[in-house]
């Protein structure tokens, strides 16, 4: 595997950074849409996540990333072990796993392992990405063109958090629970309204709009192109500090205290812009929160529900014919009435 682009070199496109990085605080956020315009870093940010990611803890020689401390939904095998007191741990990188357009859904769900089948003439269970990304994050560039048969296999596993996998005389159930990147470019379609509701936050990206960050942009590029090694290496600095950051509000997340005002002020924005269903006084109370973890807070502020609003709030509204104004501008306008009430 080639050399990742450090997430912290990454110039600028601050929404996008900020998104990524609250969902490694907070998986509960659920998912991360980052839609732009082609060569603005979506992908390569998503990789550089990876990273950024302190070590989770999964049992060993397990095939699904079954945590050995939390056995609420391990695999068959863990049960098991769970069960004559044999279940043991070890560190392992947070699963960042990619999901082509292309794939079959035998690779991505998990099908009947064919060598075994023929060899030995066990059936065995070959698991697929779901099982590969469970507790950590699953990436689909260019979302939008994603088959509608994988699109309706994604929203019952993100539903559930149970991957099932019923065919060729196989009956599997397995832990999959993941956060869902998608990045695409809106010029080249829409995505499903179901799958659009499944993602926590949505951040728009675009190119630079100054020379002296377009020039940065090239610098640091062609530096890292020259001398992958070197260029991670003079980074590494920059993106242990960043970890460290994640590790510690990921600590702090579970003290911090949300208000009844806090809750009204989200509930009173989301009734302002005909948000439908609750997602999005979950999401921004979600969101909030691990901002204030990030920021070694206490307590969630209205101040901080705001900063996450645009992002938690933009794919949620519908679409007013008659409103010419972006989704972002909508949400800022509605957050300055309720400031002025």
């Amino acid at each position: 595997m080639g050399q990742t682009y450090p997430f912290s070199a990454i110039v600028g496109q601050a929404e996008m950074k900020r998104a990524l990085i609250l969902a490694a605080i907070d998986p509960r956020i659920g998912g991360i849409l980052v839609f732009g315009d082609r060569g603005t870093g979506k992908t390569t940010a998503v990789r550089g996540l990876a990273g950024l990611l302190p070590p989770m803890r999964v049992a060993s020689d397990c095939r699904f990333n079954c945590a050995p401390g939390e056995p609420a939904e391990p695999c068959t095998r863990c049960r098991a072990e769970i069960a004559v007191g044999r279940l043991r741990g070890k560190a392992a990188p947070v699963p960042v796993i990619d999901l082509p357009l292309g794939a079959s859904e035998d690779r991505v769900a998990g099908a009947l392992d064919l060598e075994k089948a023929l060899v030995s003439g066990e059936k065995a269970f070959e698991p697929g990405l779901l099982a590969s990304a469970h507790r950590g994050f699953l990436y689909i560039d260019e979302v939008n063109l994603l088959e509608d048969h994988l699109v309706d296999l994604l929203l019952d596993v993100a539903a559930s958090g149970i991957n099932v996998v019923e065919r060729e005389g196989l009956s599997i159930r397995h832990p999959a629970r993941f956060v869902l990147v998608g990045s695409g470019n809106p010029e080249e379609g829409d995505l499903r309204p179901q799958l659009l509701d499944r993602f926590g936050l949505s951040v728009e990206v675009a190119s630079p709009r100054d020379v002296a960050s377009r020039v940065e942009v090239v610098k640091r590029r062609d530096a890292f192109d020259r001398d992958p090694k070197g260029f991670a290496q003079a980074w590494k600095r920059h993106d242990a500090a960043m970890r460290r950051q994640i590790g510690a509000a990921r600590q702090r997340l579970g003290e911090i205290r949300v208000p009844d005002a806090v809750l009204e002020h989200a509930a009173s924005l989301c009734l302002s812009l005909g948000v439908d269903g609750l997602r999005g006084e979950l999401t921004l109370m979600r969101a909030a929160r691990a901002e204030t973890a990030l920021a070694a807070g206490t307590t969630v502020t209205i101040e901080a529900i705001d900063a996450v609003a645009v992002s938690a709030l933009r794919h949620r509204l519908r679409r007013d014919p008659l409103d010419e104004t972006g989704s972002g501008a909508r949400i800022e306008r509605a957050l300055g009435a309720l400031q002025a009430a």
